[in-house]
């Protein structure tokens, strides 16, 4: 018998250090901030802490293109003028820029994601987190939305050799179309995304009536919302859909991407969420049946509140309240 509720946490210093350029609202350092935190109020003294690996092209490949991976592999800051045509396909530019070790934060962040759903995959450990994933809008060929590469398709792959039905559950105010789009004609995966919709926010996809299709048909929801949504409303939305979800579904293991950017006073973000409002996503894992979870990071570009809203869901996952100087 496995003990309850042990915890895995993925981390590696490396990821935080990187620079996507003095403009650009994506900030590593977060993970830095909420690592530190983590440390501070002693959670990791509740949990195991590993230093992913980092993928191998190979592993990239299970989900992305060949092509798309070794060009992230081969592309420097200092050469980047010479592969405009590569850049342009590629889809790196203004929002996906080009920035030293650019492949080895890509390796790292993915490589927490797989190593996670592998722990989870032999059953040792029940929960597994890695705050530094979650980025959800890369898909097969290209770049999108700060995102490079799909570590969340990777760790869902991954489950999928061991878990019949996998549940992911994206709560980024930005859609979470790259996850939708890779399982989009599958009933292995159901994808569930609450996000801002409508007047061109990006991604621009994610309305209700996109479901799925062939054998995907209907394990695709969207739940497209719009400005200011509050604690109250969000909540009721959130319970009502996951725990009929849950109810049909029935997974044997759940993915959820929590994208700190719908939080209240987010740079890129337009709801107003307190953190309270927010690990109320985590309300699945305690009240329900599911054994395995995987639980990443995402959108988030004030870091403080990032830092503090990620803090407070591992103390969630651990069944740790902090101190209310943590809340919004």
């Amino acid at each position: 018998m496995r003990s309850k509720d042990k915890i895995a946490y993925f981390y590696d210093g490396d990821v935080g250090s990187v620079y996507f350029g003095p403009n650009h609202p994506m900030k590593p350092h977060r993970l830095c901030m909420t690592h530190h935190l983590v440390l501070s109020y002693d959670l990791h003294k509740k949990m195991e802490i590993y230093r992913p690996h980092k993928a191998y092209p190979s592993e990239l490949a299970q989900f992305h293109s060949e092509d798309y991976v070794e060009f992230l592999h081969r592309i420097r800051p200092d050469t980047q003028n010479s592969f405009r045509t590569e850049l342009a396909r590629f889809n790196l530019g203004e929002d996906c820029p080009v920035f030293e070790n650019l492949f080895e934060f890509c390796q790292i962040y993915a490589g927490g994601t797989i190593d996670a759903a592998r722990r989870l995959n032999n059953q040792l450990c029940d929960v597994a987190i890695n705050w530094a994933g979650g980025l959800h809008h890369a898909k097969k060929c290209e770049a999108s939305g700060f995102c490079y590469i799909n570590d969340l398709v990777l760790g869902i792959l991954e489950l999928l050799k061991h878990h019949a039905r996998v549940l992911y559950i994206d709560i980024d105010v930005h859609h979470g179309d790259g996850v939708e789009e890779a399982f989009y004609f599958t009933d292995r995966v159901m994808t569930v995304s609450f996000h801002k919709f409508g007047d061109l926010f990006f991604p621009g996809t994610g309305d209700v009536k996109e479901i799925g299709e062939k054998e995907g048909k209907f394990y695709a929801i969207n739940v497209p919302l719009k400005d200011g949504i509050d604690d109250t409303s969000f909540t009721r939305l959130f319970k009502t859909i996951i725990s009929k979800v849950i109810e049909i579904y029935q997974p044997s293991s759940i993915v959820l991407q929590c994208g700190a950017d719908s939080l209240a006073g987010d740079r890129l973000g337009c709801f107003n969420l307190s953190i309270d409002g927010k690990f109320l996503s985590l309300w699945i894992y305690p009240s329900l049946h599911v054994m395995f979870m995987q639980v990443t990071g995402g959108g988030g570009y004030t870091k403080e509140n990032v830092a503090r809203c990620w803090t407070v869901e591992t103390g969630v996952l651990l069944d740790t309240e902090l101190p209310n100087s943590m809340n919004l």
